[in-house]
């Protein structure tokens, strides 16, 4: 197998106040390593699509991987309470978030990694996306899927245990692990066992180490394949002051604050391939599997090169563009701006 790799699990600036990788210099940084593709994954969204797809447009030797790390509930998005996993995996739910400190995100969320293989799948993602932030906004506060909606939806995706505030992880650390087993085997059947994936992570954290035995135990058992991501947030490791600085501004806090939020651990950058090999030198096949997964992504050019894609307007007056017709109703002053506006109530 190459001595290459695909850095897979991405933030960009669309992780708001999260993510500090603007587009060309992720790029070009990748470009500059040799790498053959990057990913975007970015929280809870799926915003920068076409801006990455343009940008990679102009690097013809790195193929654009479309993603998504999203946010999951517990059980169903449509629930209004907070819920945690509780002792021999009940489920609670509380309006005070009681015991959310057992599950990820407040009791409110757990986190999956996902790219689009193929045009079915973007649909698919954007599908999701979309879904998540219309039905499962709250009580989160963040645009939750759940396991039914990804099953209705999960042709063309490729996805992963995710971060180590995954579910899987999240009830290893519980110390529930037939429940994590019960997980990762549903999802395994929801994805196909050629397109789910054990996500492992490396940045010198407990968290991290914690699970790693479960993971591997549970990737032998149900024989699925392992993934080495790096949870990038900038592209160099320079970048890594101001990252930190991004975070004071998206929490609200001085940078002095001995409680403020910031990241633990070291390495959130674009490592390069011999960096992720080193790191995971016990576990080359978690390496060789990123290019494998890039392998199969295919073009998405048929969604965003498709004007149909755009919405249409039948009624449209004769002698008239579209784009006359929504400037004529859009404005305040126009008569078919009256006729089309709904009363406030």
């Amino acid at each position: 197998m190459s001595s290459s790799f695909v850095h897979l699990h991405n933030h960009t600036e669309y992780s708001m106040l999260d993510g500090a990788q603007r587009m060309k210099p992720m790029f070009e940084e990748v470009a500059r390593q040799g790498m053959p593709a990057i990913a975007m994954s970015d929280h809870g969204n799926m915003f920068g699509a076409y801006e990455f797809q343009s940008v990679a447009k102009g690097f013809g030797d790195v193929k654009p991987i479309i993603g998504i790390e999203a946010y999951v509930a517990p059980s169903s998005r449509r629930h209004k309470k907070q819920e945690f996993w509780g002792p021999g995996g009940r489920r609670a739910m509380s309006d005070d978030g009681e015991g959310s400190k057992d599950v990820s995100g407040g009791g409110r969320f757990t986190h999956m990694t996902m790219w689009a293989e193929n045009v079915q799948g973007l649909r698919n993602l954007f599908l999701l996306s979309t879904e998540a932030s219309y039905t499962g906004q709250f009580p989160a506060g963040k645009p939750r899927m759940d396991m039914e909606l990804i099953s209705e939806h999960s042709q063309g995706i490729i996805a992963t245990t995710g971060c180590p505030s995954g579910a899987i992880q999240t009830r290893l650390r519980l110390g529930q692990y037939e429940e994590a087993r019960e997980t990762a085997s549903a999802y395994q059947d929801i994805f196909g066992k050629d397109s789910y994936f054990l996500e492992l992570m490396d940045h010198g954290l407990s968290i991290e180490r914690e699970v790693r035995d479960g993971l591997l135990r549970l990737a032998k058992e149900l024989n699925i394949p392992l993934l080495a991501t790096n949870d990038a947030h900038y592209v160099h490791p320079t970048d890594a002051e101001a990252h930190d600085n991004l975070l004071c501004i998206g929490v609200g806090k001085d940078k002095n604050d001995p409680n403020r939020f910031k990241f633990q651990g070291t390495g959130y950058y674009l490592k390069t391939a011999a960096e992720m090999r080193e790191l995971f030198s016990e576990l080359p096949e978690a390496c060789d599997n990123t290019l494998l997964i890039a392998e199969r992504i295919g073009s998405y050019d048929d969604v965003f090169d498709n004007v149909d894609e755009m919405p249409q307007f039948p009624d449209v007056p004769e002698g008239m563009t579209q784009e006359e017709y929504l400037r004529r109703t859009s404005s305040k002053d126009s008569p078919c701006a009256m006729e089309t506006q709904s009363p406030i109530t």
